[in-house]
């Protein structure tokens, strides 16, 4: 089977002229990736572009992905397409590595999801998400002592004890109980507050930090689908490190195309002949994408 016969599906945009003018001046190809070209259907259009069989036909492909080298440079692409088309224009990002078989089963693809399309594009049209990380950083350093404290004591050299041992162990375990709590707490207000200048919010699972190299304990991990005319009014309802959220340490990444909100789009059908298969979801979090304009407060 030739390669051109499988495209690579990136992303979905609306098909009248003023979604589709943009991707045209300069041309999406400029700086992006080869090959990319567009497939409308049903007021739907598909930004695709040519792959080969031998890495993205079924087998290999279901192959490739257990390879995190490639996944992180497939990743890497979705992501530099979907960013540059959602630049322009009100886009839905597809899964990773959606592949059809030709032309014929892109517009397969677009009639199976046009109804969840639609609505995805209405829902983001004016829309970009940010994303908030809440940390609680164990590199913080404790309140600085106020000038009348008292010294500490010296050491008890008889203290150590079975007894004092155990009781130590007790208190540090409630230390650490009481300043989960805590920051459990903050999480849930931050995330309140900040909903309240959003018409979408989702919560993502905690961040690990083996992945994502962040210091600290990820304790809030969200996004907020923000109307571009209130992007300063949301920005301005993100506390400062202060209370009360001392001792933790807020991230804020964006505006990102809308990853988060436009999920459930259209898969390949079981046995349809037009279509192979897809990947990993990405989102804005995604360790392996290269990451947007962010700033830390």
């Amino acid at each position: 089977m030739s390669h051109e016969n499988l495209l690579y599906v990136y992303a979905v945009v609306p098909s009248d002229a003023a979604a589709l003018e943009p991707l045209g001046s300069p041309p999406l190809t400029d700086g992006v990736v080869d090959g990319l070209r567009l497939v409308g259907h049903q007021g739907l259009t598909a930004v695709v572009r040519p792959v080969d069989s031998r890495e993205f036909d079924e087998a290999p492909l279901r192959a490739h992905l257990e390879d995190l080298d490639w996944v992180a440079a497939v990743a890497g692409e979705h992501h530099t397409v979907v960013e540059a088309v959602g630049h322009r224009t009100t886009t839905v990002p597809l899964r990773l590595a959606t592949v059809c078989r030709g032309e014929a089963g892109v517009r397969r693809l677009l009639d199976n999801g046009r109804h969840r399309l639609h609505e995805a594009l209405e829902r983001v049209a004016g829309h970009e998400e940010w994303g908030v990380k809440l940390y609680a950083d164990p590199a913080s350093p404790p309140p600085a002592p106020g000038p009348s404290a008292s010294p500490p004591p010296a050491p008890d050299r008889t203290a150590s004890t079975g007894r004092d041992f155990l009781r130590r162990r007790l208190e540090s375990r409630k230390a650490r109980e009481g300043d989960a709590v805590r920051a459990s707490g903050s999480a849930d207000g931050l995330h309140t507050l900040l909903s309240a200048h959003a018409t979408g919010a989702v919560l993502h699972p905690p961040q690990q930090a083996r992945l994502s190299h962040a210091p600290g304990r990820n304790v809030l991990n969200a996004a907020y689908l923000v109307p571009v005319g209130r992007r300063r009014t949301f920005l301005d309802a993100v506390p400062d490190r202060d209370t009360p959220f001392e001792g933790l340490r807020v991230v804020v990444t964006g505006p990102w195309v809308p990853y988060s909100f436009t999920q459930g789009g259209p898969e390949p059908a079981q046995g349809d002949p037009g279509a192979t298969r897809t990947g990993p979801e990405v989102t804005q979090g995604d360790p392996e994408v290269a990451p947007g304009p962010g700033a830390s407060r």
